[in-house]
């Protein structure tokens, strides 16, 4: 007998159209053996039991497969997930960044004319300062209150007298949001891609993990990733400019941080300390360099060998995952949910790491003194991201992230790169990538320019430019090649001539027109930026007291405290006098805003 084919309807798929179906398909097919289908009789209590299981099954199908695709996926954890597929890693306690001034009192030198800078100390990183609320902020940079550029200004003086007995000097540092805390995990036996819950809420950055033997665990982005960036002292002469020196360092023992809504976690690799080849024989994970070099076959003959640096991790099982042991992980959190800080609000210094250069040499109770007139505050607000994105927002984040791939392609992607650059290994003021017109390869030339302690422009120096390559190599697309050079700098002069208020003195006058033009200029242009002098027209009319601007003047700076460029302002000004065109591969500055900006008030 041949076997009945069975028309299904895969379209139904809610209860009423499966239940539908089900009683279409009984009277079709078994006439005779079912036959009540009134709502109170068994049959109907049987159709809607597989209705409602048909249903349930479809609709967890369809949540299942709109919650594998980012477009349609609803649930934020989920969302999350496919963002790390990605290779978006989303930070969902953010933390507030700013700039504080600090204030320190200076005893005077033994005439009484100028501070005594060898109490002038270093404010260390990690020092920590309170709102009145109780957000925390802390110290993301060393302070050195011995730099020419600091504010000094007269605190106390000798009543008798009049000589000055102090200085307070002003400085200034960037802060961001949160404190460090300390916990201890203890780990038992090996577990591969072992994964530790940190209990503290608001974590916002893991800054050290160690075991009990001192070993330090290094979070990266991946755990394929084996390869970190560490800051070496630099000790040459260049370390005014570029204090640390840019090394990529090889590291077995890694983490990443995963993150759902309101829970963090250390993932570590599958990899062990120790492999244990029987009950005597300890294979340590991290290769002797000499095997490595001395593989060979049996063959009574070798081939050239070389030592790649890489191998020296035996392991490709994504980093070495602790076991018994106790790990002190370092971290910050945030202290409050709102990480924002009006200004003048940040007026607490709770904790301190003051240094000076050589305190053995210095008095006692000056030392003291100075480390308690320690003051700080905000002059301008410090600003975060402190709600949580939504679904949609985290979204967009995410698809906006995956179209760059974490890789250098454009110009503007090469200059994102260089400012991202962490400012110990050497400030980049301004950058930019122009194509070799000369080169036969299509050449990349970067231009560069940095920022001397007075904060005028300066050529960047041998160091900070091999900490620029060593930073770009991780991104950089293969085939690109980049030369770093100096971009040239062109000093301007301005002078104006202009008519004043009757009723304002020509003084005045001149006063509120040179301190607007220096506020404006104050500004680093861009590299190749033309110079526009319908700018100072503009910033000069602005001025109440001013009436009219009748000439502006702008004259080349070349020579002694200037750059040696050669330019010629006059062949470079626009037919129509409204700008000076720059060269594409120079920036200019108005280099001393005091003695560079002059005028005359009729």
């Amino acid at each position: 007998m041949p076997k009945k084919v069975v028309p299904i309807k895969y379209t139904n798929r809610e209860f009423d159209t499966i239940k539908q179906g089900l009683v279409d398909h009984a009277r079709r097919y078994y006439p005779n053996t079912f036959r009540d289908f009134s709502e109170g009789s068994f049959g109907s209590l049987t159709l809607d039991t597989v209705a409602y299981i048909g249903d349930i099954l479809s609709f967890y199908l369809d949540y299942q497969t709109n919650e594998s695709f980012l477009d349609t996926a609803v649930e934020f954890n989920n969302i999350l997930k496919l963002g790390k597929q990605l290779g978006y890693n989303a930070n969902l306690n953010p933390s507030s960044y700013g700039t504080c001034t600090l204030y320190i009192l200076v005893p005077a030198n033994d005439t009484g004319t100028a501070p005594d800078m060898n109490y002038a100390p270093i404010l260390r990183r990690k020092s920590l300062f309170q709102t009145q609320n109780g957000t925390s902020f802390m110290l993301d940079e060393d302070v050195n209150f011995d730099l020419p550029n600091n504010e000094i200004r007269v605190a106390r003086v000798d009543d008798a007298t009049g000589i000055p007995l102090a200085f307070a000097i002003k400085a200034s540092g960037r802060v961001v949001s949160g404190r460090i805390v300390e916990e201890f995990f203890p780990v038992g036996e090996y577990q591969k891609f072992l994964k530790i819950p940190i209990t503290q809420y608001d974590v916002a950055e893991i800054i050290e993990v160690l075991d009990e033997d001192g070993n330090e665990y290094y979070e990266v982005d991946y755990l394929s990733q084996d390869v970190v960036y560490r800051e070496v002292t630099n000790r040459g002469d260049t370390n005014d400019n570029a204090p640390a020196i840019l090394k990529p360092f090889v590291v077995p023992r890694r983490f990443v941080i995963e993150r759902t809504r309101l829970d963090t976690f250390m993932q570590f690799g599958a990899s062990s300390d120790v492999e244990v080849d029987n009950e005597n024989v300890v294979r340590p994970n991290v290769v002797d360099p000499s095997n490595v070099v001395l593989q060979r076959q049996g063959a009574p003959y070798i081939t050239d060998s070389s030592l790649d640096p890489y191998k020296l991790i035996e392991s490709d099982e994504f980093g070495v995952s602790p076991s018994n042991t106790t790990l002190r992980v370092q971290m910050r959190i945030n202290t409050n949910a709102d990480v924002n800080a009006p200004v003048g609000t940040v007026n607490q210094v709770i904790e301190s790491f003051i240094e000076f250069k050589d305190e053995g040499t210095l008095n006692a109770n000056d030392v003291i003194a100075v480390r308690e007139s320690l003051e700080v505050t905000n002059e301008e607000a410090i600003t975060g991201d402190v709600n949580l994105p939504t679904g949609q927002e985290l979204k967009r984040r995410i698809l906006d992230f995956y179209s760059t791939q974490n890789r250098a392609v454009t110009a503007t992607d090469y200059q994102a790169m260089a400012y991202a650059m962490p400012g110990q290994f050497g400030a980049i003021k301004r950058v930019r990538v122009l194509q070799d017109p000369d080169s036969f390869k299509r050449n990349l030339n970067m231009y560069v320019i940095s920022e001397n302690s007075n904060g005028t422009l300066a050529e960047p120096n041998d160091t900070i430019k091999k900490n620029l390559k060593t930073w770009l190599l991780k991104n950089k697309m293969v085939n690109d090649t980049i030369d770093i050079l100096d971009a040239k700098i062109i000093n301007l002069a301005i002078n104006y001539e202009a008519v004043g208020r009757i009723d304002v003195s020509k003084f005045d006058t001149l006063q509120d027109a040179n301190r607007a033009l220096r506020a404006n200029f104050s500004r680093v242009a861009d590299i190749g930026e033309p110079f526009f002098i319908t700018d100072v027209y503009k910033v000069l009319k602005e001025v109440d007291s001013v009436v009219d601007v009748t000439n502006v003047t702008v004259t080349l700076q070349a020579g002694g405290r200037y750059s040696d460029v050669r330019f010629s302002v006059q062949d470079n000004t626009s037919p129509d006098g409204r700008y000076i065109e720059i060269p594409r591969n120079c920036i200019y500055e108005v280099k001393f805003l005091d003695s560079d900006i002059t005028g005359v008030i009729k």
